[in-house]
């Protein structure tokens, strides 16, 4: 199954948010980490579902060590946790 990674950004008490570099827009959140992840393929669906209805593809996800040698995106995983969100999810997930 592919994966997407995601950044983890702890905004506060109570506001968690992550995104991901593959998915420009695409964002999830919650209360606290777990709720932030649980959130998150949902986020790509809804990601996903408008980029069939523009005639437009997901893209392809690229790995951890790719995006960490992409400036735009090597501080933020340096300053921030990097997870590996499954899309889509698996049956028994």
């Amino acid at each position: 199954m592919p994966h997407y990674v995601a950044i983890i950004e702890d905004n506060g008490p109570d506001d968690v948010s992550l995104w991901f570099p593959d998915l420009p827009g695409c964002r999830s959140g919650g209360d606290d980490v777990d709720e932030a992840l649980e959130n998150a393929p949902e986020a790509i669906t809804f990601y996903a579902e408008e980029l069939i209805e523009e005639g437009r593809e997901l893209p392809p996800p690229r790995t951890l060590d790719e995006l960490k040698a992409a400036p735009e995106f090597a501080d933020a995983i340096r300053n921030h946790t990097a997870v590996l969100i499954e899309f889509p999810p698996s049956e028994d997930a």
